[in-house]
């Protein structure tokens, strides 16, 4: 069968060749145009794009415009930038505008590919996203591409870390935004978390193309994004908890140890739930009751830190504080905290001071903040073996484009080594021989630690190596000198440097694999990066044009020695459990038909070749009489490796997946929160949704406390009044009302919703209708989004638990939705409630109220966990709020304070608490 389906291929083409096919189509017809538009002056090829605007605005498809509108970008770029869209190019660029996924080859310029369905997508007015990976190929694809743009009277922004948000939103409202993924993420979060709409940055998601879109949307969708901030201090909570656990039994609870986790016997579970009651803990008759779940999470915690956490092995006591103990190194590693609780567990343990654990305020994935867009496109080098993920996930086809040129590179098979000293050993001869022969070479590590371990072995060789602080100006270094550079994905544009001019003569250059993606290694150097370092100080003028024809002079004679030595040699130190890793790295070479060679090393010891049984082929390999220093070199190797990759491809896709199930359920509920806080931030008008809470209230009291169909001495009508008390303020004779005769529920209804609107009317004639509204609008955002935080925190200790729910039979998926729903229904009650309760009481003081959003965000961060190095980027999510400076504050004239955070205390000089004080409007 296999036979045949090759045969079909080569008659009729793969599948991929027939959709590539039906691009072809229209190259031609934009071909045609050129002639046409190179006749036309700037000024009158520029007009076209406010035609093809007003075209738009008129009704016409983007689809009817995408002929006109690539063959002008084609003819903008040849002038701004000397650059022609190859046909390939303009193929990538309708697979773009489609909502697809363009591969392209390493150097088959990508970047320029992404100008055409850009400029076209623009044309709506709706502004268009360009994703990438940080924050110095964001700049440096924005400055370069806002000369086509510019050109042709569309405006650029660029979103970066350190930006106000004055900066960000004029960014946004650009016709193209290009930025971070981090960043685009964590607006939308802020945004959110924003208490007017005037305030928020962005302004939509119409359309984004993701470059590197495998790193994005793959790698780093592993984690989430999260903002975060500090909890009140609960240290009474977690002594409590801690102060159970030695009381219990051996047979109280479970411990295993090899999956770190422990669970509570029935025993166990009896004992805590007295223990529990009686310290006024348990909520309702049971531990595993839904409003238990943190309480359960926090318990399981404590039974951690106590029966598998050892000090002085886990952990140590030091200056008052536990600080955790590396378990690989053995080293402390101050500054770093165990998360969900579990810190504040050791800590109650030992007795120190329990530092507040940090509540997440908002989070999202990345698969579900590009899934908002209308429509997602993407352009990598290596997609098409994730492409049935990035299919089921986000509905996105991969297409392959041809390369402009065939490729020469040469892919030789794997070597396999019994050890790591050996492959060692291997590639540093190889890159010995590389170097006499003026061979550029790139050595791709899988981690920091094994580039250093290979950087070590050079050492040992002969070489020496180049500091990230030592000044490089791209030029190849002299024959008889063995230099070496690191670099490990941390300086990323000083890397992207480095990787660029890793294509001269003679350059030695390892690299963990992110090191300087989204950059083209250019055989002989990179004309533009040499320009920018070595001539930044000259002006435009003859004398700078003359030195930029030396450079490129020198580019080209380099390269020529390059091309002469085979090209990039590049070599892979370890197989990746992704294929994909690994053609990353071997498509560094060999770009535009430039010759090349590819070369992996391996060895059993390898974490892949452990996991797929090295033990049994060491064996073997030993008695087939395989020497110290020879290698295995065979294509069965290289299929079973492919075999093997494919398996833990396939198991970590349904990782993800499964993750993403669970997050989409809290997906639902985000959208949910999200779109009802912009519109109460667009309301100028909250009464009428505070007026239809005040009588749900009424509804569900009255439903609770007297029963359907009841007579009136079988009503709880005593524990009614003092509902009414606790929740409208109001101090009503609802027992009385029960011993009138033919009193009926409708009307004790009736009677407390009257009582509880005017109640509300005196408020408004009290403080004045303006006063009145802000309040209202304040406290239902303010009480949503502390509401909103428990119940994020809820749902993730009821997710670290819910896997219990297997050992019943249960599905644990259905489980969490069937709870989450549940605790959504709850939050949003509590919701009725709380801001009934609140606004019932308000006292105003001095002040109008203000909105917490400083205070939130001037002590939140944002934090995404880097996929390379393991290490949380954190990020200050909000500089901008400050307060004024103490000295500038006068305590007499609140004019001069500034913005004050709710908990800070109040510059009156009181010492209390702002919100205790003047910032007070909850009595």
């Amino acid at each position: 069968m296999a036979g045949l389906g090759a045969l079909a291929r080569k008659i009729f083409g793969s599948s991929n060749d027939r959709k590539v096919k039906g691009y072809r189509a229209r190259i031609a017809a934009i071909g045609a145009l050129e002639a046409e538009l190179k006749a036309l002056s700037d000024d009158a090829l520029r007009q076209r794009t406010d035609t093809f605007r007003q075209e738009v605005a008129n009704g016409r498809s983007l689809d009817d415009l995408l002929i006109p509108a690539f063959a002008t970008v084609r003819e903008a770029s040849r002038r701004a930038m000397g650059q022609r869209h190859f046909d390939v190019q303009l193929i990538g660029g309708m697979v773009l505008h489609d909502g697809k996924i363009a591969e392209m080859r390493t150097g088959e310029g990508k970047t320029l590919v992404a100008t055409l369905p850009t400029y076209l997508n623009a044309l709506s007015g709706n502004g268009v996203h360009v994703v990438t990976v940080n924050d110095y190929l964001a700049r440096r694809d924005a400055e370069w591409m806002s000369r086509v743009y510019g050109f042709l009277g569309l405006s650029t922004g660029i979103i970066v870390h350190g930006l106000n948000d004055a900066e960000r939103r004029a960014s946004y409202a650009a016709d193209i935004t290009y930025g971070t993924n981090n960043e685009f993420g964590f607006d939308y979060l802020r945004d959110n978390m924003k208490y007017e709409r005037g305030s928020m940055v962005q302004r939509g998601h119409g359309f984004a193309i993701v470059d590197e879109v495998d790193s994005i949307l793959i790698d780093e969708a592993r984690t989430p994004l999260i903002i975060s901030g500090p909890l009140d201090d609960r240290s009474d909570f977690y002594n409590t908890i801690d102060a159970f656990i030695p009381r219990l039994e051996a047979d109280d609870y479970e411990v295993d140890e090899k999956q770190r986790t422990a669970s509570f016997t029935e025993s166990g579970n009896e004992r805590l739930e007295v223990w529990l009651s009686e310290a006024g803990l348990l909520k309702g008759g049971s531990l595993y009751d839904i409003e238990n779940v943190s309480v359960v999470h926090h318990l399981q915690q404590a039974v951690r830190a106590h029966k598998l956490f050892q000090r002085d092995r886990d952990y140590i006591v030091r200056n008052g504080e536990v600080v955790i103990i590396d378990e690989f190194t053995g080293r402390m590693m101050p500054g770093r905290r165990y998360s969900d609780g579990l810190h504040q567990a050791l800590e109650a343990k030992e007795r120190v001071q329990i530092q507040p654990e940090n509540q997440t305020l908002a989070s999202i994935t990345f698969q579900n903040y590009f899934r908002m867009y209308g429509k997602l496109a993407g352009m990598t080098g290596t997609a098409a073996t994730e492409a049935n993920e990035f299919l089921d996930i986000y509905g996105l086809e991969v297409v392959e484009i041809p390369t402009n040129l065939p490729v020469k590179r040469i892919d030789d098979d794997d070597e396999v080594y019994r050890t790591v000293a050996e492959k060692n050993h291997a590639v540093v001869e190889v890159v010995l021989d590389c170097k006499k022969r003026g061979q550029p070479v790139l050595v791709g590590t899988t981690s920091i630690e094994k580039s250093e371990q290979l950087a070590a072995d050079l050492r040992k060789a002969g070489f020496r190596q180049r500091d990230l602080s030592e000044p490089f100006d791209g030029r190849p270094p002299a024959p008889d000198d063995f230099v070496f550079q690191v670099l490990n994905a941390r300086y990323h544009e000083q890397e992207a440097y480095i990787i660029a001019q890793a294509g001269v003569p003679g350059a030695v250059t390892i690299a963990t694999n992110m090191a300087g993606r989204g950059t083209d290694i250019q055989l002989g150097g990179n004309l533009e990066m040499r320009v920018a370092r070595e001539l930044a100080d000259l002006e435009d003028g003859p004398e700078k044009e003359a030195r930029v024809a030396e450079i490129r002079a020198d580019i080209a004679r380099l390269k020529e020695q390059a091309l002469a030595a085979g090209g990039l040699y590049v070599i892979g130190t370890e197989r990746h459990e992704s294929r994909r890793i690994d053609n990353q790295l071997r498509g560094r070479s060999g770009r535009q038909g430039d010759p090349g060679h590819s070369h992996f090393f391996l060895s059993l010891q390898d974490d892949l070749m452990r996991i797929f049984g090295s033990d049994r082929m060491d064996g073997m390999l030993q008695r087939l009489g395989l020497k110290e220093g020879e290698a295995i070199v065979h294509p069965w190797i290289n299929r079973a490796l492919e075999k093997a990759q494919q398996k833990v491809e396939a198991r970590n896709f349904d990782v993800r997946k499964n993750i993403l199930k669970y997050d989409d359920v809290m997906n639902d509920q985000r959208k949910v929160v999200f779109e009802q806080r912009i519109d109460l931030m667009s309301a100028d008008n909250v009464a009428d949704t505070v007026a239809e809470m005040r009588h749900v209230v009424v509804d569900e009291l009255v439903a609770k406390h007297i029963p359907e169909r009841a007579y009136p001495e079988q009503w709880n009508s005593q524990d009614l009044q003092d509902d009414v008390r606790v929740y409208f303020n109001l101090d009503l004779p609802v027992v009385e009302w029960a011993r009138e005769e033919g009193i009926a529920d409708q009307e004790v209804r009736e009677r407390l919703k009257t009582a509880a609107d005017e109640a509300a009317a005196r408020k408004v004639a009290q403080y004045g209708e303006p006063i009145m509204r802000q309040v209202e609008k304040a406290v239902l955002l303010q009480t949503l989004d502390h509401l909103w935080r428990e119940h994020l925190s809820t749902l993730d200790h009821l997710r670290s638990a819910i896997h219990l729910r297997g050992y019943a039979q249960r599905d644990p998926l259905n489980e969490y939705k069937s709870e989450a729903f549940t605790l959504f229904e709850a939050m949003l009650a509590h919701l009725r409630q709380q801001v009934t309760g609140q606004l019932a009481r308000v006292e105003l003081v001095q002040t109008p109220p203000q909105l917490s959003e400083e205070a939130t965000l001037a002590t939140a961060i944002a934090e995404h966990e880097d996929p390379v190095t393991g290490e949380n980027e954190v990020v200050e999510a909000a500089a901008a709020f400050q307060p004024a400076p103490a000295a500038d504050r006068n305590p007499a004239d609140p004019a001069t304070w500034g913005r004050v955070g709710r908990n800070e205390p109040c510059p009156c000089g009181s010492g209390r608490k702002f919100k205790h004080c003047h910032g007070q409007f909850v009595a």
